[in-house]
């Protein structure tokens, strides 16, 4: 069935935005009659029928509601700094979303190259994938900020900071995190977090991690830490 993002909806009826009712009746082709899924991006999915199949205001009844859809007992926090490559960048992003990030933050760190995003761009991914992987809840996309300024945040849960080098001693995430616990991961920039960064951020509380013997790309070692924690939660 398919999925259309419906952010303030309210009330037993709802007018998709244009881009959205674009999609739904000339794209799709949708009729009056047809049923669809709603999602708010707060935790709730619905169930709806279309009432008024106009491409720029397609209106559509709610006949039910799911409370709380696909809620998870732990909320997972990933800062990981912007890449060259902007396209393994919304790779990054989008396979992420699919999987369960609750937030992410563009880490400007030492060695990045580039020090903000496309947040328009980004975004539209993010509501993509929060579509095609059945999602409920819109995943948070924070400003970009400083690494020194980040580490500084009090957070509870496990905070952890995954780099390449052996000093200080690198733990296995399953062997730090336990199951049901927030998590902060912090992923480095091509050229991994400096000397003087690791040391900072153990110095603020987090807990150096590895993710395996592959030394690994940013975007792929976001990945592999997104799906590490969320493996544990299964």
């Amino acid at each position: 069935m398919q999925i259309f993002y419906a952010p303030d909806i309210s009330g037993n009826e709802y007018t998709l935005d244009e881009r959205e009712s674009k999609h739904c009746i000339r794209v799709l082709r949708m009729t009056t009659g047809t049923t669809v899924r709603l999602i708010d991006g707060k935790g709730n999915l619905y169930e709806a029928v279309i009432t008024t199949p106009d491409s720029k205001k397609c209106t559509l009844a709610i006949t039910g509601i799911i409370s709380d859809f696909e809620t998870r007992n732990y909320r997972l926090h990933i800062a990981i700094s912007p890449l060259k490559n902007h396209e393994r960048f919304e790779w990054f992003i989008e396979k992420s979303v699919e999987i369960g990030v609750d937030e992410i933050t563009p880490l400007i760190c030492s060695n990045s190259v580039k020090s903000g995003i496309k947040t328009e761009r980004i975004s539209n991914i993010i509501v993509s994938a929060m579509k095609q992987s059945l999602k409920s809840t819109l995943t948070k996309l924070n400003d970009s900020c400083l690494f020194q300024d980040f580490i500084r945040i009090r957070r509870g849960g496990s905070p952890m900071i995954a780099h390449c080098n052996d000093k200080p001693g690198r733990s296995k995430i399953g062997d730090i995190y336990t199951k049901g616990n927030d998590a902060v991961m912090l992923i480095g920039p091509e050229g991994d977090f400096s000397v003087e960064e690791i040391s900072a951020a153990v110095g603020a509380g987090f807990i150096p991690v590895h993710l395996g013997q592959s030394r690994l790309r940013s975007e792929t070692a976001g990945l592999a830490a997104c799906y590490s924690i969320y493996y544990i939660n299964q």
